[in-house]
């Protein structure tokens, strides 16, 4: 039930847009900062679920939290409202720095503001590893569930740090942790659960079926470009707003297949250009798309691009969002939902380890994380300033280093 109102949205999510350096994992661990630290919109326990439940569909993880944040709070509205603030600020400035890019050909110098911010990134990840891994850890059950649930999330950390995939690693952990907490009983009253009707969920997209939500992403999916049309470009950034799992080396490889090999649209100069854009701008890294469509086919082509993929996130969280409180009621699927969240800390963590090893190579960004991280840890400093004040100690000390 929504108890709260579209404006407190926007400023949180616009903010977080503005903000929110580093990848999905580290604008997941600012969201839990603000929404659940700081204003206490849900509970902990409840936004692990929907990490967890977010990290098994397609589409940009931290955007559809943001989403999710939004409908919590301000139902249908807020839905809408939390996404689009969310993306807006990364795919203004995207749109922005491309028409730089094509008028003098080159990218502005923002490294050594990044030098700062990557590291104290690093903290706020840290922060958020912490207070959910306890949380994920259940420290309020049976030692025998404890010694499970950390194993799944020790086994996942380390699948997902020497390469194995993300979706897999996670319904991996899901079910061998169901299985385990469980046993093998249960199945039948479980999907007997899920099958019941239930007044509540009689929302407006209920009659979409999963098997017709499968067969329009299969049909997204096997379109072909052929043309460099607004029609086109739009289609097929939707295709990859649909499909799209793990990540930016995945929509790379997306990008790359297509855009410049298959159709011919980008030079691979252009593309390698258009990505590194997605690392200095705040937000989602699939504002990307806003670039490209700009480098294509200007400020209608970047409008399009950017509309099309994130398009798939809100319909897959608008049908997601209310089906996992039920899932929660199942004994069966509780204790899988509890094995994902757990899961989902384990690769925030195989995350932050690597993040850990390309960011601190030298002793400014050491000194800017431990800073950083004795703000978050000790003082429990804003995410926001955290980022700010990386941000400001970066350019002194990188000609320092």
């Amino acid at each position: 039930m929504a108890t709260g109102n579209v404006g407190e949205v926007i400023r949180l999510c616009g903010k977080l847009g503005v903000i929110a350096f580093g990848g999905p994992a580290a604008h997941i661990a600012m969201l839990e900062d603000e929404a659940v630290t700081r204003r206490k919109w849900l509970s902990r326990d409840h936004f692990l679920d929907l990490v967890g439940a977010t990290n098994l569909i397609p589409g940009p993880n931290s955007t559809e939290m943001m989403i999710h944040i939004g409908y919590q709070r301000a139902g249908w509205p807020g839905l809408l409202a939390a996404g689009i603030s969310f993306v807006l600020p990364a795919v203004v400035l995207s749109t922005l720095l491309a028409w730089v890019y094509m008028k003098y050909g080159m990218l502005p110098a923002v490294q050594p503001l990044l030098m700062g911010i990557k590291p104290a990134v690093l903290a706020v990840i840290l922060g958020a590893l912490w207070r959910l891994g306890r949380t994920a850890s259940k420290p309020q059950a049976a030692m025998q569930t404890r010694i499970v649930l950390g194993i799944i999330g020790i086994a996942v950390a380390a699948a997902v740090y020497l390469g194995a995939p993300v979706v897999w690693s996670l319904v991996a952990g899901g079910v061998l942790g169901m299985a385990a907490l469980r046993g093998t009983r249960g199945l039948r009253a479980t999907a007997a659960l899920l099958a019941l009707p239930d007044s509540r969920f009689n929302l407006p997209w209920a009659e979409i079926s999963p098997s017709s939500a499968l067969k329009w992403t299969a049909l997204v999916a096997a379109s072909t470009v052929s043309g460099l049309t607004l029609g086109a470009l739009g289609l097929f950034f939707l295709k990859v707003g649909s499909v799209l799992y793990g990540s930016g080396y995945v929509l790379v490889a997306f990008l790359e297949d297509e855009l410049v090999h298959t159709n011919g649209w980008l030079t691979q100069q252009q593309l390698l250009d258009a990505i590194a854009i997605g690392q200095f701008t705040p937000g989602p890294v699939l504002s990307t798309a806003a670039f490209i469509g700009y480098v294509l086919a200007g400020v209608p082509g970047a409008a399009v691009s950017a509309a099309a993929i994130f398009a798939p996130s809100f319909v897959f969280v608008a049908i997601l969002n209310p089906i996992v409180p039920r899932l929660r009621r199942s004994a069966w699927m509780a204790a899988f939902l509890d094995a994902v969240n757990v899961s989902a800390v384990g690769l925030m963590a195989a995350v932050l380890v690597r993040l850990t090893a390309d960011v601190v190579t030298g002793w400014p960004a050491a000194v800017i994380a431990l800073l950083a991280a004795a703000a978050v840890l000790r003082w429990r400093v804003s995410s926001a300033w955290v980022v700010i004040g990386g941000a400001l100690l970066g350019w002194p000390l990188s000609l320092l280093g």
